[in-house]
């Protein structure tokens, strides 16, 4: 909406002058949801295992997060680019802002922070992790802002709201298939992973050699699937995540202390990264049908046609998506399986219903202010979150020893100088 100033030479005229788009209220606590259920399940993850992610198939609240980050930039997405006046401008705009974000990634999960227990810093460029949460989003976010960027559509009042966007719906059909047909249709030779160290014994120069077999297609376990093939392939089996989920299945027989015995199958000892380079396919997917939910947003304007085509979008997702999963189609975040896409797409959308309802229709803003104000500083609060700096400073202070505090620290190194 335009906004009105007098002019200077004092006449009452009106000056159109470019205004940023309103907040939306609801999407910001939604973003703030997303960010305290991540510190949830991180610090509530080793005492409530329930919470924590799911070891393979199957939905733990952990694993609602990462779609629910996805779903909110796909309709931000519809707010930023409601008009797009330079498609070439706003495409780099977007390109820088997904790289920016795809190397804040890469610098939070890459290797590059050592834990709460090492004040070490710097990263193995032969062991650096390339794929993360971030750069899943920036991945996601670039595919949908280039959607809503160059693909045409006509107003939704002429064609109705799907024909509107039909582009976009045949991206998120050809996106699925692709992930589809190599999931299913790749096959997956025998393989073996070469460590540094076996995970059962204390750190030594040795190494150890684990053999997979597998020799099939259209597995979706741990050790045979072609997810994984594609990311020892593209990225290499030293650059993925060394810590996945599924060794709390019951088969590796993990320890407390996280440790695997030699008598495990050979798949428990070997890295996986759930944000690989396969299951990118439908996260993104999740994120351009979280750009239809901004279209509705930002293009109806009365608050019950909005909650009646987002209510209609997220039973049909959620479904289809439990059809799926009936049929034999396994809900498994680590692969990001379509039935999985569809039924935490579906989920986001039906909280955004409610806190649509609940913030934007009703004006309860003031039992959600804390959200809200975790929404507009998520990404800050991520990156504090993510690289441990909280726990590190929370470590810095004692109070039975305040000579070990950590600015009694400082001060005395200053002080000897």
């Amino acid at each position: 909406m335009a906004d009105y100033v007098l002019i200077p030479n004092g006449e009452d005229q009106a000056v159109i002058t470019s205004a940023k788009p309103p907040r939306v209220a609801s999407l910001d606590v939604f973003r703030g949801l997303c960010v305290f259920l991540m510190m949830v399940v991180d610090y509530g993850g080793s005492i409530i295992p329930e919470i924590a992610h799911s070891p393979w198939n199957g939905l733990h609240l952990a694993d609602f997060v990462m779609p629910f980050f996805l779903f909110i930039a796909g309709v931000s997405l519809a707010l930023v680019y409601k008009r797009v006046n330079n498609r070439v401008e706003a495409t780099w705009k977007a390109v820088f802002r997904a790289l920016k974000l795809f190397l804040l990634g890469v610098l939070l999960q890459g290797g590059y922070f050592h834990g709460v227990t090492s004040l070490t810093y710097g990263v193995d460029i032969e062991r650096i992790r390339w794929f993360g949460i971030l750069q899943r989003i920036a991945i996601g976010y670039i595919v949908a802002a280039l959607c809503e960027i160059w693909l045409s559509h006509r107003t939704w009042r002429e064609v109705g709201f799907f024909r509107s966007y039909y582009w976009h719906w045949c991206v998120i059909f050809s996106l699925s298939a692709i992930y589809a047909g190599l999931l299913y249709g790749l096959y997956v030779p025998d393989w073996e992973f070469k460590a540094s160290t076996p995970t059962s014994v204390p750190p030594s120069n040795d190494s150890h050699v684990y053999m997979v077999k597998c020799s099939l297609r259209g597995d979706l376990g741990p050790a045979c699937n072609s997810a994984g093939m594609i990311d020892r392939f593209v990225l290499g089996v030293d650059h993925l995540y060394s810590k996945p989920v599924y060794r709390n299945l019951k088969d590796c027989n993990m320890s407390t202390d996280g440790r695997i015995p030699e008598s495990s199958p050979s798949w428990c000892h070997t890295p996986f990264d759930p944000e690989g380079i396969l299951s990118t396919l439908t996260a993104a997917v999740t994120c351009i049908i979280g750009l239809q939910y901004g279209h509705i947003l930002a293009h109806i304007e009365d608050h019950k046609g909005r909650l009646n085509i987002w209510s209609f979008l997220s039973v049909s997702m959620f479904v289809l998506g439990s059809f799926l999963a009936f049929i034999g189609i396994p809900v498994n975040k680590s692969l990001y399986t379509i039935s999985y896409m569809l039924i935490t797409s579906a989920s986001a959308g039906m909280t955004f219903c409610a806190l649509y309802l609940l913030i934007d229709v009703y004006d309860y803003r003031c039992i959600t202010f804390v959200l809200e104000w975790m929404g507009i500083h998520s990404l800050s609060i991520f990156v504090i979150v993510t690289s441990n700096l909280a726990l590190i400073a929370i470590q810095g202070f004692y109070w039975a020893d305040p000579q070990n505090n950590i600015v009694h620290w400082i001060i005395t190194c200053f002080v000897h100088k």
